[in-house]
């Protein structure tokens, strides 16, 4: 059965914060279902990220997800949107790994007992119900992530938004995270400044000072992106 992908929309988004623009203009479209947003340090992706979560709202301009306004429709948000941050304590809120998945359900209505049942039967379908009790404080970072990606997961978004969430695994980690992802219904955008890692999307957004500078498939942006990095990388200064 083929997957629907999430509709997303902006258009004239900017986002500037302190005096400084970090995005300008943003006018795009999407109905695939794998988007990769790649770009450099400080190019605006991880503003982006938190634009599309809705835990921003655009300076100017309009972004809806499903139809929904992320930014001021917070109810209807935490149902159509989750994240993966690069850093899962930013995420990880509660002591436990039960804790931490049933809370999001709580928060779209589900009984603590439900919410209970649900979280061990998650964790039980990814393989590690011997999880369930542990203290998050005592697992690698793949598994707090991994610990982030069901608690997501669970609460059933139409869109995940991935924000650089392989930087600072391992490579077996990095693999046993992304079998995950390859596998799951919500509609992924992977925001990264790693290209081998969104090589079988199936559009590209390359974002530059704020900017989309190439938006294509794959084959087309990511050589494009490579070739350019390389370039700047034999200068005698970062710019």
């Amino acid at each position: 059965m083929e997957r629907l992908a999430c509709p997303i929309a902006l258009t004239d988004v900017c986002f500037a914060i302190d005096g400084a623009t970090l995005l300008k203009n943003l006018t795009f479209s999407t109905q695939e279902h794998r988007i990769g947003i790649i770009g450099r340090n400080g190019s605006g992706k991880s503003t982006l990220a938190k634009l599309l979560c809705g835990l921003t709202a655009p300076s100017m301009g309009t972004l809806r997800v499903a139809g929904v306004d992320v930014a001021n429709d917070r109810r209807e948000a935490i149902k159509t949107v989750g994240i993966l941050f690069q850093n899962p304590d930013h995420q990880i809120i509660f002591p436990t790994v039960e804790e931490e998945i049933g809370f999001g359900l709580e928060q779209i209505g589900l009984a603590q007992q439900e919410a209970h049942s649900a979280a061990l039967a998650a964790l039980a379908q990814f393989g590690v119900a011997h999880w369930a009790a542990k203290s998050v404080s005592t697992l690698s970072q793949g598994q707090r992530h991994l610990v982030c990606l069901i608690a997501v997961l669970l609460m059933k978004p139409r869109l995940l938004v991935l924000d650089e969430p392989y930087a600072g695994l391992d490579i077996p980690t990095t693999m046993h995270l992304t079998q995950h992802l390859e596998n799951i219904e919500p509609t992924i955008v992977h925001i990264s400044h790693q290209p081998d890692t969104l090589v079988n999307y199936d559009r590209i957004l390359w974002l530059e000072a704020g900017e989309i500078l190439m938006d294509g498939n794959p084959d087309m942006v990511l050589p494009a992106f490579i070739k350019r990095m390389q370039q700047i990388g034999l200068t005698d200064a970062l710019i």
